[in-house]
């Protein structure tokens, strides 16, 4: 018998719980899934940083530790977890954020606040959105949800080129890496999608600095996390016209404080971390394939890298 551990809220275990143990028994496990195992009878736990389990240390017979969040910011430095660390790759989750991505750029492609917000009675027929060939737009980050995103992009027509930390080859993408790619990701780019995961390397990636390399009057969407960008250097840029809106879901204070300048701004709109979610059918279903492999002695999924934070 296999003793896996949900350790989260226990709204979630409401959530999970059936989805969890109708995936283990499609995947042909035998599982004894509980909330109150004894550490030392654990073999996998899934887990969440709301969760009740912040110390490790007991678990010493854990093979894995699941997260059920892409994210793994708040416990890749726990000193106490020396068990392995799987983040969440969801596909129902990747599909979600796509929708949102895609979506939101296509909002400010088409100018649509504009009319939107403009419901005055006058007839504006004077100016056209250019086409997507001629809209460039810069993904940085391109992980699961990175990579998805620039595809569906760039299967719209929109030239996309993507940044991340170490080089990349993805199909129909221009890829760069390091310091001197993302300044030339960055420079005259008209759309810019964060996707980063958020590590000390990559809080204020949009400082102010960075975002002078953008075209005039670019445009930002944040799905990724608050802290990737430097707020008062948004703002600055927002009043100087350097960048022309913003769409952003996460921020470094969640809820969004109510007196924060981004809920009044005329060109910012703020959605409550709503890109996308872990979905629990699916979401089970990684979870009892990564117990299955390791069951089976193949090495587990997306292993968290510790030193690089994801």
């Amino acid at each position: 018998m296999i003793r896996v551990l949900f350790s989260a809220r226990p709204d979630l275990w409401d959530e999970y719980r059936d989805p969890l143990r109708d995936a283990f028994a499609a995947a042909g496990l035998s599982v004894d899934l509980a909330r109150d195992h004894a550490p030392a009878d654990v073999d996998y736990i899934v887990f969440a940083p709301n969760g009740p389990v912040s110390d490790f240390t007991p678990y010493v017979n854990t093979k894995l530790v699941m997260g059920l969040w892409a994210g793994v910011e708040t416990i890749v430095g726990n000193t106490t977890l020396t068990q392995p660390l799987a983040r969440m790759v969801d596909p129902a989750l990747t599909q979600g954020m796509v929708e949102w991505v895609v979506g939101h750029t296509m909002r400010h492609h088409l100018g649509m606040d504009l009319h939107i917000a403009g419901q005055d009675g006058v007839w504006r027929n004077s100016t056209y959105p250019p086409l997507a060939k001629d809209r460039p737009v810069t993904i940085l980050g391109l992980g699961a949800l990175g990579e998805a995103c620039g595809k569906a992009l760039s299967q719209l027509g929109f030239p996309v080129t993507g940044w991340s930390r170490s080089a990349k080859e993805i199909s129909g993408i221009r890829c760069l890496s390091g310091d001197d790619g993302l300044t030339m990701a960055l420079r005259d780019a008209q759309i810019i999608v964060l996707l980063l995961p958020l590590t000390p390397q990559t809080e204020n990636t949009l400082n102010a600095d960075r975002l002078a390399l953008l075209a005039p009057g670019a445009f930002i969407v944040n799905p990724g996390r608050g802290p990737l960008i430097d707020d008062d250097a948004l703002l600055a840029a927002l009043g100087t016209g350097q960048i022309g809106g913003a769409t952003l879901d996460v921020f470094r204070q969640e809820p969004l404080p109510v007196d924060h300048p981004f809920w009044t701004h005329p060109h910012v709109l703020v959605t409550p971390h709503i890109a996308s979610t872990t979905r629990p059918v699916s979401a089970s279903q990684v979870v009892a394939d990564n117990i299955r492999r390791v069951q089976a002695g193949e090495p587990a999924l997306n292993i968290v890298d510790r030193a690089a934070g994801y």
